[in-house]
């Protein structure tokens, strides 16, 4: 174990930090689902870069020796660092604040996403901060983004299909629905869901499957 990490056990050992608060991950299904596929969608997009990182509903811990000073983005991302994982993100041992987090907002989360977190992340100097509502019954707009200008947070105008730009991560972000649709900014491709992806790959496995039968008619 290098010294760093040796350090760092030691803290832990005096300092407890817990991984978890024992609530729910999201207030409905659509809610867990939405910040699931998200995570997964950033995943996949970004799989290939192994120094950006993305994670949610984990605790991020911002006060060396203050286990009350947390909060657990639903959806973050942070850029020049190690995939890896891990149990809890501590601000002071990764030396990374995230560049991009999003909220899904609930009926629980509305007032705190814009307000508390609101706040937390600037202090923080987290570069952008989205704010999304899938029932459309809580924010006005459902969809809006927020990028650090000093040390305040400014809106980012909505394009003419009401997308905002993530200059963070190259991605328009646009609400569908219920859904968060994220298009890559440079192609204008559309990021596949989770969903969308199995049912690409048993559509590509059946044509292959339906071709090696051909072939041996």
């Amino acid at each position: 174990m290098n010294p760093a990490a040796m350090q760092e056990a030691i803290r832990t050992l005096q300092v407890d930090y817990p991984e978890s608060d024992g609530k729910p991950m999201a207030e409905t299904d659509v809610h867990r689902q939405e910040m699931m596929d998200l995570i997964q969608m950033l995943t996949d997009h970004f799989a290939d870069d192994p120094t950006v990182y993305i994670s949610g509903n984990l605790f991020v811990y911002y006060e060396e020796g203050k286990p009350d000073k947390v909060v657990a983005p639903d959806v973050f991302v942070v850029k020049g660092l190690d995939k890896g994982l891990r149990r809890t993100y501590k601000l002071w041992v990764e030396q990374r604040v995230p560049c991009t987090v999003i909220e899904i907002s609930s009926r629980k989360t509305a007032r705190e996403d814009r307000r508390e977190k609101y706040d937390l992340y600037a202090q923080l100097g987290v570069p952008e901060y989205f704010l999304f509502d899938p029932l459309g019954e809580y924010l006005r707009p459902p969809l809006y983004g927020l990028r650090l200008v000093g040390k305040a947070y400014q809106l980012i105008g909505p394009g003419a299909d009401g997308s905002v730009l993530s200059t963070e991560l190259g991605l328009r972000l646009q609400r569908h629905g219920r859904h968060l649709s994220l298009v890559d900014a440079a192609t204008g491709e559309r990021l596949l869901r989770p969903a969308e992806q199995r049912a690409r790959a048993e559509e590509q496995a059946r044509l292959a499957a339906e071709q090696r039968v051909a072939r041996l008619a």
